[in-house]
């Protein structure tokens, strides 16, 4: 059986990635002795990083809620159901491994280091539920990340079931879900705002994962109307013009729904590149290469910010090179790393996954082997 492989997510993925490590970098720049504030400020006088990493994790849920749907679709095509237990362990053996094995070794670290952490929070981090400290403003460091693999975890407890409907039934099920959430988010925002529960539908944003999960049907069916709209040039023009605004940190529409708006974009986007109608191509092989690693580059980068301020600090006395030294640095080891972990460590657990427990066989690179 040929395997299911969707041309260009890889790039959207590498773009994501190397922004939040960029972003995450410039918030470590204080403990290399530098300035964080290269990207300038906001309102509140916190040092400002890139935007699209921000935005870059909406990016990330929209395009798993479509790739995840686009195959549950699949298997529903050939199955007439959803094997849910199969589901499970297709989404363990991709996530938990790298998962666990980068929170014990933070553990480790606080410990070699002495490092102060909030050891209730713990038990948020075992059990993917990383997002409540995130929301209650107690992460532990260099685990703060984490928050976007629970609520991505969190969100696929549900979804295979809600998946066993009809494309049609999902769709509008989906739709609903998604307006409360917003409905709710607008409400709160408007009414009752900097509540808890305004920055709970923020943080979790389910319904950006439903964004994903719903352009996927769209796309699975075929629905002309939505096929037409997606890939005309103009949508594409006007798509692709805003995510340039938001590379640059110039877009703002109102702060509280850019996500969604972004989210919104970004599946138009993911269309436009499946269907290769896309205005820029993003299917090239150092954008595969960086997005098959993408989930390592996402895991990882905190602790290498870390080690790196601990050996480059001060370790030249001209600003500038000092800027280049510790973006290339971080950047170049992260990449190295995450290559090496889905080479020889992540990559044992893909092959169970797909050999064992794949109804439908896909490709996470257009180089794949056993992945």
């Amino acid at each position: 059986m040929k395997r299911i492989y969707l041309e260009g997510l890889n790039g959207f993925r590498a773009i994501a990635a190397i922004a939040v490590v960029i972003s995450h970098t410039t918030l470590g720049l204080p403990d290399f002795g530098l300035d964080p504030y290269v990207f300038g400020s906001y309102d509140d006088g916190k040092p400002r990083t890139l935007d699209l990493a921000g935005y870059g994790v909406s990016m990330f849920f929209a395009l798993s809620g479509f790739l995840i749907t686009f195959l549950l679709c699949k298997e529903k095509e050939r199955l007439k159901s959803v094997d849910v237990k199969k589901f499970y362990m297709r989404r363990i053996l991709r996530i938990w491994p790298l998962y666990y094995a980068y929170f014990f070794l933070c553990l480790l670290v606080y410990f070699l280091f002495s490092i102060e952490h909030e050891f209730s929070s713990i038990f948020f981090y075992l059990f993917y539920a990383a997002n409540i400290p995130f929301i209650i403003g107690s992460t532990l460091p260099f685990l703060a990340h984490y928050w976007s693999l629970g609520v991505e975890e969190q969100f696929y407890i549900f979804w295979p079931w809600l998946s066993k409907f009809t494309n049609s039934k999902l769709f509008y099920i989906s739709l609903l879900i998604s307006s409360l959430l917003i409905g709710t988010k607008f409400y709160l925002h408007l009414f009752i705002p900097n509540t808890i529960w305004e920055t709970a539908i923020h943080v979790t944003r389910f319904h950006c994962m439903l964004f994903g999960a719903m352009t996927a049907i769209l796309y699975f069916d075929k629905r002309e109307w939505f096929m037409k709209i997606a890939t005309s040039k103009i949508v594409q023009i006007v798509c692709w013009a805003c995510l340039f605004l938001v590379a640059i940190n110039q877009f703002h529409i109102a702060s509280f729904v850019d996500n969604e708006i972004i989210t919104g974009l970004t599946c138009l986007l993911i269309v436009g590149q499946v269907t290769k109608k896309g205005l820029i191509n993003l299917e090239n092989n150092v954008f595969d290469f960086l997005g098959k690693i993408s989930y390592g580059i996402y895991v990882i980068h905190p602790l290498i910010i870390f080690f790196y301020s601990k050996i480059l600090k001060d370790v030249t006395s001209i600003s500038t090179i000092n800027y280049l030294i510790v973006y290339t640095s971080v950047l170049v080891t992260t990449i190295f790393i995450a290559h090496c972990s889905y080479k020889y460590f992540e990559k044992p657990f893909l092959v169970l996954k797909t050999k064992k427990y794949s109804v439908i066989k896909s490709a996470g690179s257009r180089n794949y082997r056993a992945e």
